[in-house]
This record gives structure tokens, sequence and C-alpha cells, in this order.
């Protein structure tokens, strides 16, 4: 019965198959298996029949098998049969097992002969049986049979390569000892996914069905196409046996009578047979599993190591412990705190490199969204030096003044001053928008209580809606303000003195800039025409002068250099097959920006990027363009005229000095907005959540009610604790193997380049159609131990069983004379069967 130190490793494996069906890890963790493989009507159902002592597998036409049966076979005192899906459930009549592996294949794959990948667990206890775990899979087919797919084929491949690819499955390749054995199907399936054949155990059937004179014994002593673990020959009930209900017990007695009497076979009956067969298995099986303990052994402990500290928390917890609820309540708050000052002020530990966090979007919005916004709000410049020329000639009436009026230059500054309250308050709101979601990110580690999850949102929004009506009142109160007086002695104000020369030095501190970089990274070019490539991404370098891209970012070779003289930005819709978010660049004069294209447009993965590139353009002093309305286009036009050159001084000075102040309060805007919205926003939200949020939960209601857990979390520390006992469970098992257990040594290397279809030294030529694998009819058998003769003809025709040797040519109907001088040596590479 062989090793049965050894043997006593399969029950084992069988209870962490147990373990982790339940939990549905059984895939995950690679146990190991034998897969049974072979084409339709090979005997595979019949091997496992004969290994189980009893009728319970479906039979008929087409495929039989259309899902994984996994069949577990326990030694036992007496007889029943278990599905993991009815668990709990004996079946004692077989009958009733093979009609419930009928309804359950029903049940998944529908009753159109499709196949499913999805398996079937059944363990069958037995008295007439060894410790084996099998996977019968569906038989290698052809032609699709009724209303089969015309793909059934390559599905059943699939299928197979599923399950024989892991390298701790074993491979169980039955093929009838009629066929053609080097056009077996599951010999080549077994070839491609173990070529040094570590995995691979040959079954030969229907020797029995042999033509008279033929026999099998060159591919059975493993001589001829051999395999690192060579072939076990097996004879099966026929189907007029099975049709008679002939009782399997006596198909293995007339097995064993065939092996015994056969005079091919006798010399080596004690290695042929189902119980050969079955004791082989066990063996190939617990090396296997002593092989792969250590690493599953490995996994398992990292697994365990992940769960403990969380199973930890999860011991000894009652739901309804209301000291618990007060205590779980208390560090959810606290954590909620710390986490949101974490993603307001930064923090070194646990770093998100997959998105921004909310402070970073905030410092975003305070240094390059909301100067952005302030610039879009500038007129233009021929609207400012109308809108000069009208204050001038406005003050001074009928009169013809002979001085610059100081009261335009304040009417215009105030003009523009009112003009910052709409990015103000914009700049508010996008920091209401990011705190508010900072604030559902925070919430989401109180998802195990909706209550309370709910309740922390409400409050502190509320909080953060409340504060938003004092906070743009407080910078409507900065616009009023720098309104209410106009500070002409400013000391960075230039003065009507100077007012002439801004132009020049201004002219002197662009050119000072230089080539200064501003930016670089990567954008596409969106308006490629398809012909010359389509849209392509290029690395771009912005700096005060010029936007370059290059082919890559080491810039070695640059594309193209385009000047920013004339240059605006404006925006472009995003189209609706497109994930990109687009801006274009155009020249002012209508002139071509690059190439034959009127205008560049580039494209960002993100809206944020877009904002980014377009505040850096700024800072390049490529402006957004100004969206002109038809009343001011029309007025535009109708009002035109041409100033004189005392006027056109006079509106040149004031311009200057706008300028001038409006840089002044833009700067002090600026340094203010943020600092406002820190102190009345920011820093006042941080506050409340530290000082006041407990104490508001609190007076919400019932606190018990605040700390009920949803049902998603019961469901997961059920897991997480039945999981981690699993696991344990699992390691437990695996610490009871013994030691002392034999292991049977691996079989040396054999040359299986026939299965290869490559042609070798060893490979006889293709053999007639007529007579696939026969040997001779006047051929007599070897006397039992006798070496084989030098040509002996095998079952694919003449096969020299050295590789020096030439071949002779093929003899059909008489067998070469035994010459001990022309006998050639025994092969290196062959061996006995197992």
């Amino acid at each position: 019965m062989g090793n049965r130190g050894m043997e006593d490793l399969i029950p084992l494996v069988n209870r962490l198959q147990d373990a982790f069906s339940a939990i549905g890890q059984a895939c995950n963790l690679d146990l190991p298996q034998i897969a049974v493989v072979g084409g339709q009507s090979a005997g595979k159902s019949s091997v496992l029949e004969n290994f189980v002592g009893r009728d319970f597998l479906p039979r008929g036409s087409g495929i039989v098998t259309r899902r994984p049966l996994v069949l577990q076979l326990i030694s036992a005192t007496a007889e029943w049969a278990e599905f993991l899906h009815c668990k709990g459930k004996k079946f004692t009549d077989f009958d009733e097992v093979r009609q419930e592996i009928e309804a359950e294949t029903d049940r998944v794959t529908g009753a159109n002969k499709g196949i499913s990948p999805v398996p079937i667990n059944l363990r069958v206890y037995s008295p007439h049986v060894l410790n084996l775990t099998l996977i019968d899979l569906p038989g290698i087919t052809k032609v699709p049979v009724g209303d089969q797919p015309a793909d059934i084929e390559q599905q059943i491949r699939d299928m197979i390569m599923q399950f024989i690819t892991r390298e701790s499955c074993l491979i169980l390749a039955v093929t009838p000892a009629n066929t053609d054995l080097a056009n077996s199907d599951a010999l080549k399936l077994a070839k491609d996914v173990d070529p040094q054949g570590l995995r691979t155990i040959g079954v030969i059937t229907k020797l029995d069905l042999m033509d008279e004179g033929t026999d099998a014994r060159d591919v059975l002593e493993n001589k001829l196409l051999p395999l690192r673990r060579g072939y076990i020959g097996v004879v099966n009930r026929s189907q007029k046996d099975i049709d008679g209900k002939k009782d399997i017990k006596a198909a293995l007695d007339a097995e064993r009578k065939f092996f015994m009497s056969h005079p091919s076979y006798r010399h080596m009956a004690e290695k042929m047979g189902t119980p050969r067969l079955q004791r082989v298995l066990n063996e190939q099986l617990t090396n296997h599993i002593r092989d792969t303990l250590p690493a599953f052994r490995s996994k398992l402990q990292s697994q365990l190591l992940a769960l403990d500290k969380e199973a930890e928390e999860y011991r000894g917890y009652r739901p309804d412990d209301p000291s618990r609820k007060t205590k779980q309540l208390l560090q959810m708050v606290q954590q909620f705190s710390v986490d949101f000052e974490k993603r307001i002020e930064g923090s070194g530990d646990q770093v998100d490199t997959v998105e921004l966090s909310g402070g970073a979007k905030i410092n975003r919005i305070f240094h390059e969204r909301f100067p952005f916004e302030l610039v879009k709000m500038e007129c233009d410049e021929k609207e400012m030096r109308r809108e000069i020329s009208y204050a001038i000639k406005n003050i001074h009436g009928i009169r013809t003044g002979l001085f610059t009026p100081d009261m335009a230059f304040e009417a215009i500054v105030k003009k523009q001053i009112i003009k910052l309250k709409g990015p103000c308050v914009k700049c508010v709101d996008m920091v209401i928008q990011e705190l508010i979601n900072t604030v559902r990110q925070c919430s989401n580690k109180l998802e195990c209580f909706p209550r309370l999850r709910e309740e922390t949102e409400r409050i502190v929004t509320s909080h953060i809606r409340d504060r938003e009506s004092r906070a743009k009142d407080q910078v409507l109160l900065l616009i009023d303000v720098q309104l209410s007086y106009i500070n002409t002695n400013h000391e960075d104000f230039i003065g009507f003195a100077n007012a002439q020369q801004r132009s020049s030095q201004t002219n002197k501190s662009q050119s000072s800039a230089g080539n200064q970089v501003i930016r670089k990274g990567w954008l596409t070019i969106n308006n490629i025409s398809i012909m010359k490539g389509g849209a392509k991404e290029y690395w771009f370098v912005l700096t005060a002068e010029s936007l370059s891209w290059f082919k890559d970012d080491e810039e070695k070779e640059k594309k193209y250099m385009l000047p920013l003289d004339n240059l605006k930005v404006r925006d472009v819709e995003k189209s609706f097959m497109s994930s990109k978010h687009i801006f274009c660049i155009f020249n002012t004069e209508s002139r071509n920006v690059y190439k034959d294209n009127r205008t560049l447009e580039l494209a960002c993965d993100s809206q944020d990027d877009v904002d980014s590139w377009k505040s850096s353009l700024l800072r390049a002093g490529v402006y957004p363009e100004k969206t002109i309305t038809v009343e001011s286009e029309t007025t535009t036009t109708s009002d035109n005229f041409s100033m004189d050159p005392q006027l056109e001084r006079k509106v040149e000075t004031i311009r200057n000095l706008v300028d001038s102040y409006m840089a002044i309060v833009n700067k002090c805007i600026r340094d203010l907005m943020p600092k406002t919205i820190m102190h009345l926003m920011i820093n006042n939200v941080k506050d409340f959540i530290n000082a006041e949020l407990l104490a508001q939960l609190y007076s919400a209601g019932d606190q018990n009610a605040l700390m009920d857990e949803s049902q998603e979390q019961a469901q997961r520390r059920d897991e997480v604790l039945r999981t981690h006992q699993a696991l344990k469970e699992a390691l437990a098992i695996i610490g009871d193997i013994s030691t002392s257990t034999i292991t049977v040594p691996m079989p040396p290397p054999v040359d299986t380049s026939w299965m290869g279809g490559s042609s070798g030294g060893r490979r006889s030529p293709p053999p007639s159609p007529t007579a696939p694998r026969r040997m001779s009819s006047g051929q007599r058998p070897a006397p039992r131990g006798a070496p084989p003769p030098p040509n002996r003809p095998g079952p694919l025709g003449p096969f020299n069983n050295s590789a020096d040797s030439p071949q002779a040519p093929s003899r059909p109907n008489r067998a070469p004379p035994s010459i001990p001088s022309r006998r050639p040596p025994p092969s290196p590479t062959r061996q006995a069967p197992p």
C-alpha cells in the first residue's frame, strides 16, 4: 500500500483544502494536486471509477465532464460521498452522486453542453481507496457536438492549461493503447507546460483492445517514447461491461488476470494495473507535497502576520458594550482630527504619492490659481486707454486742461480695485471646496460607523459654511479698505515725475530676465494631422522669452522654438472622445504659430495641469484671451477717434501710474488673502475639530446609536477572525507532518525529444496510418529479462535503442534474429518502469 508515513501527508492537505475552501482561498494557495488529462473516450472516467470502486461519473455522447471535478479519495472504514456545495449531506447511493454532478454542472453551465472552469468538489470515503486528490478535466475534443460553441476545443484547452500550468500540479496523461502515442493530445499538452517531464505520469489504457499479436511492452517498459516518470498500463471495463453492470471488483480481478497471463506483460504484472497506479500516484503526490510545504508554510505565515494586528483588535469584541463604544468614539474623533491636520499641514509619514493632499491643493490655489484669476480680470490695453481718455475729458469738461488730472487716476484705480472682488471671492470658494473634500477623505476611516460618519461630516461642513460668510466679509473688507484711501505716497509708487520713464524701465527689466527657465514638463501637441503622425507627446521648456519642445527630457534633440511675442492663451473645449484637457496658444496678429497652424493646441492629463501651465505662461508674459461682449465691441467700433499728442501723453502718464499703483494693491492682496483665509477658516476649522467636535457629537443625540457598526464592518470582522483562525489551523496542520517520512527519489532524466516533434537520432519514420503502434503478428515476445533485439518494431515502427546506431528499414512481417554481436548497448536514458 505504499509508504504509510508519506500517505499520511495527503489527509493533511485535504484538511488544508477544507480550511480554505470555506473562505474562498483554495485556488490562491496553489495546493498540490493531480490533474487527469486526456482525449474523449481515453478512459479517464473509468480510471477514476476504478480508484473509487463505484460507478459515479456521468456517461453519454459529447463532452461528459464540462466542469473540473476535484475528487478527494480518503481511506475510511465506511463508504460514502460528500459534495462541498452540499456540506453535511452524505451520499451512500452513487447513482445519486452521478445525478448531483449532472445537476450541479447544468446549474452553472446550462444544458447546452457549455463548459465552466468553476470546479465541483467531491470527497469519497471508502475502505477500497488510497488517499488521493485528483482533478478530472474535460476531455479534449476536436469537433463541437450539437449546440456546443464552435471554439469548444480552444475553450477546453484554455481550461486545461489553467490547471496544469501551475508548478504544483502533477499531470496524469491518459492515452489509449490503440491510438498513436506520438499524437497524444494529453502528452502534447503535458510537454508544453512540463518540458523536463518532472510532473508528468503516463497512463496507457485499453491494452486489451489491441490487435492480436501486438503489444505495448516497449512503451510500458519506458524504452520507446520514454517519460521521466514512466508509464503504467491499466485495463478498464468495456462499454459492454458497463452496460451489463459488471462489478468493478470483478473488473480489477480481470485486469490482474490479464497482466498475469499475457506473455508480454506477465514479467511486469506487479508494476501494472489500477492498484499499482494508485500507489504510484500516492507516492508522487506526497513527494510533491513535501517539496512544496516550505514555500506553502512561508506564504501562510506572511498572511497570518498581516492579519495579526487586526484580528487582535477584533478578538473579544462586543458590539453592544457601552464602555467600548465610548472609548472607540473618542479614538475615532481623535484619529479624524489627526488625519485632518496631516492633510492640511503636511506630514512626513505615510506620504501619498498618487494625488495631492488638501493642503497642497490649497497652496496651489493661493500661489497659482488666485494670481491667475487676478490677471484674468485685467482689461486689455485699448480699453484701458479709452477709459483714461474719457476720464480726463470728463474731468476737464468744456475747458481744455493744461495738467494731467489726478482725479482721473483715482477713478481708474478704484474701478480696477473693485474688479478684484470677483477673484478674491472665488479664491475663498475654491478653498472651501478643498476643505470639504478633505473632511470627506478623512471621514472614510469612519465608514465602519455610518451614523458617526454622517454626523461628523454634517457638523464640520456646517461649521465651514458658517466660517465662509465671515471669511468673505473680511475679504471684501480688505477691498473696501483699499478703496477708502489711495496712498500715492507709497514707497513703491513711481509718482508723476517718474511715470514717463516706466515703460523703458519695464523693457529693461524684461530683457534682463533673459532665458530664465520658468517651467519644464510633458505636453501633447494635439493638432498634428493624422497624415503627419497624429498627436505626439514632447518635453516642453518655458523660458521668459520662448517656448521650446524636445523629443525627450534629455533635451538633446530640439523640435521647435516658439518666441512668446504677441502670444496669448485661450481654453479649448474638451472633445467627447478624448480624456485630455486642452488649451491653445495663438498669435494676436493672426499669424501662424507653429508651421501651418494658426494655433498650437496643448493637452494635459488633468485640469490642474492646465491651470498650472497657464499660470507659468502668465509669469512669462503670455496672458489669457479677453472675452469681449457684443456691447463693448460695438461701443469700441463706434467711438473710435484719434487723440491729440497732448492728450496721448496724459493718457500714457496715468496708464503708467495705474500700473504702478495696481501692482502695489495686487501685491498686498496676494499677501493678505492667504493669511486671512488661514486665520478665519483653516486654522479655525482645525481648532473646532480639536476642541468642539466631540461635544457637538455628544449633543447631537445618543452616542451609542452613533457607534452602531455597519453590516459590512460586521462581515469584515467575522471574515478576518475566520481567516485568521483558518491560517493558524493550517500552520498547525503543517506542523503535524512528520519529518521522518522517506522521500522517493526522482527518476533520472530521459530523452523526450519525440514529444517536441523534432527529428532526432532516436525518432522513427512516420508510421503507416493503417498500423499505428503495432507489433508484427509474426514477432514473438522476448523471454522475461532478455534484452530487446536491435531494431524491434514498436508502436510507431522501427525505433533504435541507441542514439548512435543507424536505423534499419522496417520489417513488418518478420523480426530479425537476435545476433549478440549486433546487439547495441542499452541506452543510458532507458529505465525500468516505476
